[in-house]
């Protein structure tokens, strides 16, 4: 009998592709898909309470060896419009930055960029849910995910992190990989797997035709067609190994 795999992924808008494929190639019936926040499918892989996860690369600095499943990510190769840093002050006026708690990547990569490229110093706050309302003053947050749709272009400022980290780098990012803690033998499911993401990827907008946009100001459309970029190509495994150099 064929081993059922628990697999981690994100519920966001931006893996509806991954989902449609996995759906549309039948991989949801010989695994256990299981619907998290970043930072809980980084829990459940480090713990290894599932098999594979979608999960955020600030997590591999602290694995003692994984495994790159699939030949695609989420990612973007410039502006991503939805991991941002919202702040009422400018760069130079923030005092504390408080940090998403869904977040592993992103909270990572804003330190690196208020350090490496920004060259400020404030303070890192871990936040709980409800934050977003505490941004004022001199207290800015990173946000991600789809919370952004809907107060994108509200603030004064607003410093969207992979285009800031392509200003800093010269290269795109990766927010999130497909891995495993051990190697995966079963090479006929990796590649039907990687074979779903890829059909999910190139159908977008027949995935998106499920989908119901509850942010009037947002279009999905254009956020997964042109602001994603899933393809885990040679630029982003170099960005991935520079940014997990650079983690602090």
């Amino acid at each position: 009998m064929q081993k059922k795999y628990s697999i981690s992924i994100v519920n966001y808008l931006n893996t509806l592709p991954f989902v449609y494929g996995l759906q549309q190639h039948k991989i949801d019936e010989i695994a256990d898909l299981q619907f998290d926040i970043p930072a809980v499918c980084a829990e459940k892989l480090l713990t290894k309470k599932v098999d594979i996860g979608l999960v955020p690369v600030a997590i591999l600095a602290k694995m003692d060896s994984y495994r790159l499943l699939t030949d695609f990510c989420i990612g973007t190769t410039g502006v991503v419009d939805s991991v941002k840093l919202f702040s009422t002050v400018p760069l130079n006026e923030i005092k504390t930055i408080l940090l998403d708690y869904q977040s592993k990547t992103s909270v990572e990569l804003v330190k690196i960029l208020a350090r490496d490229y920004w060259k400020i110093s404030a303070d890192f706050v871990d936040a709980e849910p409800g934050f977003e309302s505490q941004i004022n003053g001199n207290t800015a947050a990173v946000i991600i995910g789809d919370r952004t749709f809907s107060i994108n272009n509200t603030f004064a400022y607003e410093y969207d992190l992979a285009a800031e980290w392509k200003k800093l780098t010269g290269l795109p990012f990766a927010f999130a990989v497909w891995a495993s803690h051990e190697k995966i033998e079963d090479r006929e499911f990796l590649k039907a797997f990687n074979n779903a993401l890829k059909f999910g990827v190139e159908h977008i907008d027949e995935a998106l035709a499920s989908h119901t946009n509850k942010h009037p100001n947002f279009d999905p459309k254009d956020y997964l067609n042109n602001k994603i970029s899933y393809k885990l190509d040679s630029e982003k495994l170099r960005a991935i190994d520079l940014f997990i150099g650079k983690i602090i």
